[in-house]
């Protein structure tokens, strides 16, 4: 058996699978604000997914953050308390068992290459576009972390070939301005369509009022669909990935994929571009899918 737990700001969820990938459990709770209270909660979920399915499983977590290469302590953690925390550690210990940590958006990538809309591709980027930006290498079934665990963290580098309005960009938290997730998030897409309309629109009103035939609205679909065909094109350019699956929550805008392909490929350095553009099948559960089977397969990182 396979657990996996996804560590959120909100909640945590656990999920059970069996080899094949057959979900045998699932359970949510709502996350602890402190570090203690995570620790003791991820624990007390894998003891109850043991007791409920009489079975031993091994483990792995997916965070919104990373493990320190060089101190072992958790950084760049949306969850500001579990920063500067052996995690990996601290739940082996309560656990008695090895404990895999990864960042969420590889867990996503490694979920969708397994078994998802990248299954049989050799090199998969994956993409989360939601309240922030960011993403996940998976190649040859292997997820490619780098030296300094940062590999696909595309979100904060500048959005590519800048027009008119675009430069210098909005502040973004990071401290610069114009990055890719200063245009791509949701709350990137309502400030977008503040500055043309002078209306705050929720994403899911803006895309309502699209298909009702608001102008405004139609074209700050349009500009979010051609940022983004920018942006994943300098990724191409780079890697060359085989497939791009887009998760989170702007990646269920009505036919993203198709759009962003077809935006991208102008801008990509071939003749005639190949990569696929593909929607999440697993949709949320992709996540805690991935920790599931980065738990079970830690030779694959």
């Amino acid at each position: 058996m396979m657990i996996g737990v996804d560590i959120g700001g909100t909640k945590i969820e656990i999920i059970a699978l069996e080899g094949h990938g057959r979900e045998i459990w699932r359970h949510r709770i709502p996350a602890p604000r402190d570090y203690a209270g995570t620790v003791r909660a991820v624990v007390e979920l894998v003891r109850g997914a043991e007791e409920s399915t009489g079975r031993r499983g091994t483990v792995g977590v997916g965070l919104p953050g990373t493990v320190s290469p060089e101190t072992g302590l958790v950084k760049n953690a949306n969850s500001t308390w579990l920063i500067g925390h052996p995690l990996d550690r601290d739940l082996a210990a309560g656990i008695d068992r090895p404990v895999r940590l990864m960042n969420d958006a590889n867990c996503f990538t490694l979920s969708e290459a397994t078994d998802g809309a990248g299954i049989g591709a050799r090199v998969v980027f994956g993409v989360i576009i939601g309240t922030g930006v960011g993403g996940g290498i998976v190649v040859d079934g292997r997820i490619h972390l780098g030296p300094q665990c940062i590999a696909g963290e595309w979100g904060h580098n500048p959005l590519p070939r800048p027009q008119g309005a675009e430069m210098p960009g909005p502040p973004c938290y990071c401290g610069r301005h114009g990055c890719i997730e200063t245009f791509l998030s949701g709350p990137g897409m309502e400030r977008d369509h503040v500055l043309v309309s002078r209306k705050h629109r929720s994403t899911r009103e803006i895309v309502k009022l699209a298909a009702a035939g608001d102008g405004q609205a139609q074209d700050t679909l349009k500009r979010y669909e051609e940022r983004l065909g920018r942006a994943l094109a300098s990724v191409v350019n780079i890697l060359d990935p085989d497939v791009i699956v887009l998760g989170g929550g702007m990646s269920n805008l009505p036919d993203l994929a198709e759009r962003a392909q077809r935006s991208a490929e102008p801008h990509i350095f071939t003749d005639v571009p190949s990569v696929q553009v593909r929607r999440h099948v697993h949709g949320d559960s992709s996540g805690v899918r991935g920790a599931a089977w980065l738990g079970a397969l830690p030779d694959r990182t």
